[in-house]
């Protein structure tokens, strides 16, 4: 899953500033992740990993993070399916909503996650900035 991650992530070096926090992501923040939450997958058995995302519950939405395709299977709809296991386990949890967050640079993921219901609810920086660098976007679950 790491090494879907650092692939699917590599086209934001350089782009997003301050720089992803998958520079610091190893297996044992990931594990740490999943007794927190849960880690989904969709494994292609003869290649591997196609596709990740961690979800995390929050007190009223479940927190999508490091979704993930890997480039030879991307446009199959493999995102949609993901955040579909996510509103799933959101209904499960009774939490009413989906939230995730993605940089202000990443005009594409923001049109996607459009295109798949979410809406702008805020935007943030992180620290040392005075400006916004990230776009938090939320989608109800029905």
């Amino acid at each position: 899953m790491l090494a879907l991650l650092r692939e699917a992530f590599a086209f934001m070096d350089g782009r997003i500033d301050p720089p992803s926090s998958l520079r610091d992501l190893t297996p044992e923040v990931l594990s740490a992740q999943a007794e927190g939450g849960e880690i989904w997958i969709i494994d292609e058995t003869d290649v591997g990993i196609a596709a990740c995302i961690v979800l995390t519950p929050k007190t009223d939405a479940l927190y999508l993070g490091k979704l993930a395709v890997a480039a030879a299977f991307r446009g199959r709809g493999l995102a949609r399916r993901l955040i579909e296991v996510a509103e799933e386990r959101a209904r499960e949890r009774g939490l009413p909503a989906l939230e995730l967050q993605t940089r202000v640079e990443l005009v594409e993921n923001q049109a996607a996650f459009l295109a798949m219901g979410f809406q702008e609810v805020g935007r943030t920086a992180h620290p040392g900035f005075d400006r916004a660098t990230s776009i938090t976007y939320r989608r109800a679950v029905f």
